[in-house]
């Protein structure tokens, strides 16, 4: 029997992260070159001796559905136990569509009680870290916990984006509070969550909450159930914003990163496809870069992530940007401080991220105000088009959606939203 069932949950929108979560979910969008978010979690648990999974999914389900499969690439492809995508539901006693975490976890009682284990982990699908769950279980067990949960030191100037813990004596939770203004304490939970699978079903089956963190969690502190902390030293991002995305993609560019993808024995999984190697032309020049196989580099590129298969044309640059599958940056174009999603095609001479204006974007002035700009999915930009900072372009978008403009200034929006 596994250690535990984990329950990732994987069906939620992401609006903050604007182009990256339209036509997906947030744990399917692909970060580090050749990965995708819920790789993370998923490579955690297995290296765990978790082999119990289940996937919560809702919110545009499809690529991250083509992403699992049967779960082979994290060895879950099982006749007992195995990786198990529990899609959502009308009907039933809990009613309708699931409305948070907590929610989700409700209407999939049924799953929760046929299985054999008698802890349940509960993971977010777009969180990034690399963390051996097993010394959290033995902490878990070791004390009688009816809840663990993963708790890490944040900057005090970032309490605001997460449930922020207070602590007693031998790690008793004694105080929580859900994203607050201001707080005493910086130490953050990790929405890693272990519980007494008995004790959750109780909670969930005789109260209404909806989310773990703004309700299940704090209500258990209050009433004095035993709640204890779990302390992680190591790397951790929640990825919830643009802002958050392209840190943590720029972070693996260090010389010594603190999210250390080539530890042989904490190996990351995921799907590949099978792409011939990177090639590198003659006149190309490349510096400080993760580029993944099938790209072909002719132009310049320097402090950035490409995913596979990328084109990067003789006389184009890119520079400290982010770059996923099969985009084609034809020549002469110079791609600076963005985020450029799948299949897009930018012309030749085109400039994206130009200037020294940075106005917020209009759609998104408190998530995107530092200078990236967005392309979506599949977009077409024209040739010698100049589109300033801090720019949505959505996906889909086509050459003539510009209107023959030539410039598009910073805080601006093209398309709309699919």
């Amino acid at each position: 029997m596994s250690r535990a069932l984990a329950m990732i949950m994987a069906g939620g929108p992401s609006p903050n992260l604007s182009v990256m979560s339209e036509i997906r979910v947030a744990p399917a969008i692909p970060f580090g070159g050749k990965y995708r978010l819920i790789d993370f979690s998923l490579s955690n648990c297995v290296n765990s001796d978790i082999y119990n999974v289940a996937v919560i999914t809702q919110y545009l389900p499809q690529s991250l559905n083509e992403h699992l499969g049967t779960g082979a690439p994290w060895d879950l492809d099982l006749m007992t136990g195995g990786l198990r995508v529990v899609h959502p539901y009308r009907g039933g006693r809990f009613g309708d569509w699931q409305r948070g975490t907590a929610d989700a976890v409700r209407r999939n009682l049924d799953y929760l009680k046929e299985q054999p284990e008698e802890t349940v982990m509960v993971l977010s699908g777009d969180h990034i870290y690399l963390m051996d769950y097993r010394p959290l279980l033995r902490q878990h067990h070791q004390t009688g916990a009816d809840l663990t949960l993963a708790v890490r030191r944040v900057s005090p100037h970032d309490v605001h984006r997460y449930g922020i813990v207070a602590l007693g004596q031998e790690d008793v939770v004694e105080g929580f509070e859900e994203k607050p203004r201001r707080a005493r304490e910086a130490l953050a939970n990790m929405g890693v969550y272990a519980f007494k699978k008995d004790v959750l079903i109780s909670l969930l089956e005789k109260n209404d909450y909806v989310d773990f963190g703004r309700h299940l969690v704090p209500a258990m502190v209050e009433g004095n159930m035993k709640v204890r902390a779990h302390h992680f030293p190591g790397y951790w991002a929640d990825i919830g914003t643009v802002q958050s995305y392209w840190e943590a993609n720029m972070s693996l560019l260090a010389e010594n990163p603190a999210l250390d993808l080539y530890d042989p024995h904490w190996t990351v999984l995921t799907r590949s496809m099978e792409r011939a190697p990177v090639k590198c032309g003659a006149v190309a020049r490349v510096d400080g870069n993760i580029l993944s196989n099938g790209c072909r580099i002719d132009g310049v590129v320097e402090h950035s992530v490409l995913s596979p298969g990328v084109v990067v044309a003789e006389g184009a640059v890119v520079r400290n940007s982010i770059i996923l599958h099969d985009t084609v940056i034809e020549a002469g174009a110079v791609v600076d401080r963005c985020i450029v999603d799948k299949n897009v095609h930018v012309g030749k001479g085109c400039l994206l991220g130009v200037g020294d204006d940075n106005t917020a974007n209009k759609e998104l002035p408190d998530w995107l105000n530092t200078g990236l700009t967005l392309v979506g999915k599949d977009a077409v930009l024209p040739e010698k088009l100049e589109v300033g900072r801090n720019v949505v372009i959505h996906s889909t978008t086509r050459a003539e959606d510009f209107a023959k403009k030539k410039k598009v200034a910073s805080g601006s929006f093209v398309g709309e939203k699919p």
